[in-house]
């Protein structure tokens, strides 16, 4: 798939209407972001040792088979967000059984939240391939205030997104390539990172990208 298949003709345009166009107008599995199985961000949240109960939050999630994975595993309190209402009607769409597992969607901006601000106390805010195309330095700052604002202390974060060496643009968008330091001096010292590797995913073009994934600990 070419990543430019959704440019917009000017930089004005809505992002929710650029990503839900972007989930109406292509086949899930064949978005350059999908993953048939989210691996690496499934061990990621095993390592945090979490109870069944605990409050996971997906940032950003799309049409993600991440939930799926989730709730094969035993875990009952989902939140799924996206800017985005038709990549949460695909992921509903694509949800096997979910009968006994208490899941939550939002649709809601992350840099310009309204709904999300009423979070608290989450044990776990993951998030691939979305704080990247946050390129203003007040999206990130509102991004990164939010995580503060509802990751509890002693909660976790992993954040998911294009390293140094990746792409500039995706679904013909600028993006902001990340290092853990940079991760690090936008969630601030009481984050501690736990954990961070390098990471080159397979897109379902056979095309590649280079994210870097990490680990953090909100300390007491």
């Amino acid at each position: 798939m070419n990543d430019d298949f959704c440019i917009s003709e000017d930089n004005s345009y809505n992002f929710e209407k650029h990503w839900n166009n972007a989930y109406l107008k292509t086949p899930t599995q064949s978005l350059g972001w999908y993953e048939e199985n989210p691996i690496q961000s499934v061990d990621l949240i095993n390592e945090c040792n979490l109870s069944s109960d605990a409050l996971i939050f997906n940032a950003g999630a799309g049409a993600t088979t991440l939930i799926n994975k989730l709730v094969a595993q035993g875990y009952s309190n989902i939140i799924v967000n996206d800017i985005a209402a038709s990549a949460l009607t695909e992921l509903k769409n694509n949800l096997t059984s979910h009968k006994h597992t208490k899941i939550q969607f939002i649709v809601d901006d992350l840099t310009n939240p309204t709904e999300l601000l009423n979070l608290k106390n989450i044990d776990l805010w993951h998030d691939r391939a979305v704080l990247h195309f946050f390129t203003d330095e007040s999206q990130q700052l509102a991004y990164f205030n939010l995580i503060k604002k509802t990751v509890k202390v002693g909660g976790f974060v992993i954040l998911a997104e294009f390293n140094l060496d990746g792409a500039k643009k995706c679904c013909g968008l600028n993006v902001v390539n990340y290092n853990v330091e940079m991760f690090q001096k936008g969630l601030g010292k009481e984050f501690q990172l736990l954990k961070s590797f390098n990471y080159t995913y397979i897109q379902p073009s056979g095309n590649t990208r280079e994210y870097v994934y990490s680990l953090f600990k909100r300390a007491a």
